[in-house]
């Protein structure tokens, strides 16, 4: 693959990325949920090198279903995070073509910063983010999103967002 391609491939892809950080930030779920494949997963593990997710611990392991049950439990003003849902503020970087699946998707790492904001406080998420992206147009759509918090593992407060 040439140079050229590999930067543009990258440059449309950090262009979605930072779509989909701005419908989450906005609470435009819908949007969102429109930008994945019906079998893509969705996955926020505890541990943050697992590789494994079907066999271990997540925070989230969302396929279309739950990906759907997600979004209505936070706008359905019927559970207590829908009630007190938090303000947040994501800002995505330092994006990486890390190269092609068999068939022919795009493997993308970023960094992400998240603030998250709720009961007058503020509080600091950051993590790697893992993305296969597959082109649809001059577009993608999502296979896998894999948030590796940096500090999985730990006691986390009730998160009343999608990281």
């Amino acid at each position: 693959m040439s140079t050229l391609v590999a930067t543009r491939d990258l440059a449309l892809a950090a262009e979605f990325i930072a779509l989909e950080a701005d419908l989450l930030d906005t609470r435009d779920y819908a949007a969102w949920l429109a930008l994945w494949v019906p079998e893509g997963k969705y996955v926020v593990p505890v541990n943050p090198d697992e590789t494994n997710f079907e066999d271990t611990l997540n925070y989230a392991y969302d396929d279309a279903a739950m990906r759907s049950m997600r979004v209505r439990r936070l706008t359905s003003g019927e559970s207590m995070s829908a009630a007190h849902a938090a303000r947040t503020l994501r800002s995505v970087s330092r994006f990486r073509l890390l190269g092609h699946t068999e068939q022919g998707e795009l493997q993308v790492r970023s960094a992400q910063q998240l603030i998250e904001y709720k009961f007058d406080r503020h509080r600091t998420y950051v993590a790697n983010v893992e993305w296969v992206l597959r082109r649809e147009g001059e577009s993608f759509r999502i296979v896998r999103k894999v948030v590796r918090l940096l500090n999985g593992g730990d006691a986390l407060a009730g998160i009343t967002f999608l990281p």
